[in-house]
């Protein structure tokens, strides 16, 4: 390398290693702005002292070969400046789609865990019951019809409870691996409505608890899977009732809209602590103890899952359902589109 390269190397690097120390000091002071402003200042930090050692290195003289470097760089910076933008935009939304991504894996991985240690619990309740029983008819514990009656139901209790568990787990297995498919019509939700609290009519009242439904005179059509929906409805009105102090009620209210469907479950119960509403969807999340059932005398035993299985359908269905609690207890209202969007597929992507 020649004295004069070495001059010109030494002239450009005076020249822009204060430009250079000034531009990530502006980068620093920015850091706290959208990742599309530090883009487009990392793109024209460079240009700038380009265009600076070029300047110097002619002696400060504005030549025509500094214009013509000047030209090139203004028509760079008008090309990568919008595209350093651009570019810093869809960087900033798949940053924030990976860590939502994250987010959501690590809360599936907690849910998981928590509904193995629920399951492995429950499981083993109804397990050890019907083991004891049958060994005590085994043994002859038992002799007289009554007592033996007794323990044959209460043998046969557990075998329906331990249904009822297979049976969640293998539809939130279907949830989330996607494999959820649902033929969708449209359906009169109050028809479903009265099919539920009839069915559950029984219960409630052993329960002490007064089930009533709101509903319009005139038809209130969703595109829905009856099906599906009962399921959903059954899961939120045993729900309200377990949660529900004996005297007490719980309400069915369906509404529509031209374009939305809403059935709403409004207990007057202890309500849902505030910390439990961002989870209280989760698989096996059965929150504290002041939401622990009250009032389940003749109702179904939950696994845990049934509040996640009806966020699950409710996805399905292109809908959204929402917890909240009002001044008498809480709310549980599952909002459904009147005509399903045709962007959405059938299957269900699993619970969010």
């Amino acid at each position: 390398m020649t004295a004069e390269n070495l001059r010109i190397l030494g002239v450009a690097l005076m020249m822009t290693a204060p430009i250079a120390a000034v531009g990530a000091g502006v980068i620093y002071l920015i850091r706290g702005m959208s990742l599309r402003v530090n883009m487009v200042a990392i793109i024209l930090v460079p240009m700038i002292s380009t265009f600076v050692a070029v300047y110097g290195v002619s002696g400060f003289m504005f030549t025509e070969d500094s214009s013509r470097v000047a030209a090139v760089l203004a028509a760079v910076a008008l090309v990568t400046a919008p595209l350093a933008f651009l570019l810093g935009h869809l960087q900033a939304k798949r940053t924030v789609w990976e860590r939502q991504m994250r987010d959501q894996e690590r809360a599936a991985e907690r849910s998981r865990r928590e509904l193995i240690a629920w399951v492995s619990h429950d499981l083993r309740t109804p397990l050890a019951d019907i083991k004891a029983l049958a060994e005590a008819l085994a043994d002859q514990v038992v002799t007289s019809p009554a007592e033996v009656g007794e323990f044959a139901r209460e043998i046969d209790t557990n075998t329906v409870r331990l249904s009822q568990m297979v049976d969640d787990l293998f539809e939130m297995s279907r949830i989330h691996s996607g494999a959820l498919a649902l033929e969708l019509e449209p359906v009169d939700v109050r028809e479903v409505v009265d099919e539920v609290t009839t069915a559950l009519g029984g219960a409630t009242r052993r329960a002490a608890v007064s089930l009533t439904v709101m509903a319009p005179a005139e038809p209130v059509t969703a595109t829905a899977s009856s099906t599906a929906l009962s399921r959903v409805l059954t899961n939120l009105v045993i729900n309200a009732v377990a949660h529900t102090r004996r005297g007490g009620s719980v309400e069915v209210i369906v509404s529509g809209t031209v374009a939305t469907v809403s059935i709403a479950v409004e207990d007057d119960g202890v309500g849902i602590p505030e910390e439990d509403l961002p989870r209280i969807f989760e698989v096996a999340y059965r929150g504290t103890s002041s939401r622990t059932p009250v009032n389940g005398e003749g109702l179904p035993v939950g696994s845990g899952m049934g509040l996640a299985i009806a966020r699950g359908l409710i996805d399905a269905h292109a809908g959204e359902i929402i917890a909240s609690n009002t001044e008498r207890g809480s709310r549980f209202e599952v909002i459904l589109p009147v005509v399903r969007p045709r962007s959405v597929p059938t299957r269900s992507a699993g619970v969010r």
